[in-house]
């Protein structure tokens, strides 16, 4: 799918002209494939690289253009459980256009916009601006999730508490390679400024975005790190809830086991004691009674 957009007013608004300076190729099929390769020669390993979810970023210089790749979260799915998967945005920038190959369909130039954009330059980082954004947001919504499943380990025993833990762990070691591999291509755009042709004003945002990127690597250390030195202390407080619940289970068992005794050894058929007594009965329970309140006491004396 092909979406095209124009510059007007500082802001990057759709258009439906052919002549429009930036093309958005939504997962392009072998049509779109075969438009980019004859008009823009692009080879067919480029395009596929840019897509290519384990393909790193990077930054390639070329005759009539340089292209980019970087990495950014991939739109959360709750059937995902819990994964949170990174994808791969090519960006070819030539002298009067700019083509940008995602494998779906996300809103690239939403949010809140921080300065005007003016030329293709300007889209460009604000792409790689809004990447990082939403990398934040993913990191807020893995740190709640973390806490929700932290509660549920605490009260339950089950073992897909633990695994969804693990899913966690997985998923925002993927975003630490992702936002590492983006500090590269950043801090090469900002060595080959005079080579792209960055002016004064770009200069600015780009350094706003390393640092911005660099904080949200950092915040992916944090989080990553806590999670993963949280496990053994969440697996141990499941082991714990399992041997209070076995505990529970055989003090109860024990209790009942006491006074069973008693009116069993009283039940037997042969000559007892009491056996002719009016009163035998209520003697009976109240001897496994005061056997049961006996057992009770020595439970709670050694604290059991």
């Amino acid at each position: 799918m092909l979406k095209r957009y124009a510059i007007s007013n500082g802001k990057i608004v759709p258009a439906e002209n052919e002549t429009a300076p930036i093309l958005v190729f939504v997962k392009p099929d072998k049509e779109e494939t075969g438009y980019l390769e004859s008009n823009f020669r692009l080879d067919e390993h480029t395009l596929q690289s840019a897509l290519d979810p384990d393909e790193l970023s990077r930054i390639e210089f070329e005759a009539d253009h340089f292209a980019l790749i970087l990495k950014r979260p991939r739109s959360y799915s709750s059937r995902e459980q819990f994964v949170f998967n990174v994808s791969s945005v090519g960006v070819f920038v030539f002298k009067e256009r700019m083509l940008i190959l995602i494998p779906e369909d996300v809103p690239l130039f939403d949010g809140r916009q921080t300065y005007a954009v003016r030329t293709t330059l300007d889209v460009l980082l604000r792409v790689f601006y809004r990447s990082i954004t939403h990398f934040l947001h993913h990191l807020k919504v893995i740190n709640m999730i973390s806490d929700d499943i932290e509660r549920k380990v605490n009260a339950s025993m089950e073992n897909k508490y633990l695994i969804q833990m693990f899913t966690l762990e997985k998923s925002l070691v993927y975003y630490l390679n992702a936002i590492h591999s983006n500090a590269m291509v950043l801090e090469k755009l900002r060595n080959a400024s005079a080579k792209i042709g960055f002016t004064g004003e770009n200069m600015e945002f780009l350094e706003d975005t390393v640092i911005d990127n660099n904080q949200c690597l950092k915040q992916t250390e944090i989080y990553s790190d806590i999670i993963s030195s949280m496990m053994d202390a969440r697996a141990s407080i499941v082991n714990n809830n399992l041997n209070n619940l076995i505990k529970t289970l055989n003090i109860i068992t024990i209790a009942i086991m006491v006074p069973t005794f008693v009116v069993s050894a009283f039940s037997m058929n042969v000559a007892i004691p009491l056996q002719k007594h009016p009163y035998a009965f209520y003697m009976i329970m109240g001897m496994s009674a005061v056997a049961l309140a006996a057992s009770m006491f020595i439970f709670r004396l050694k604290k059991w």
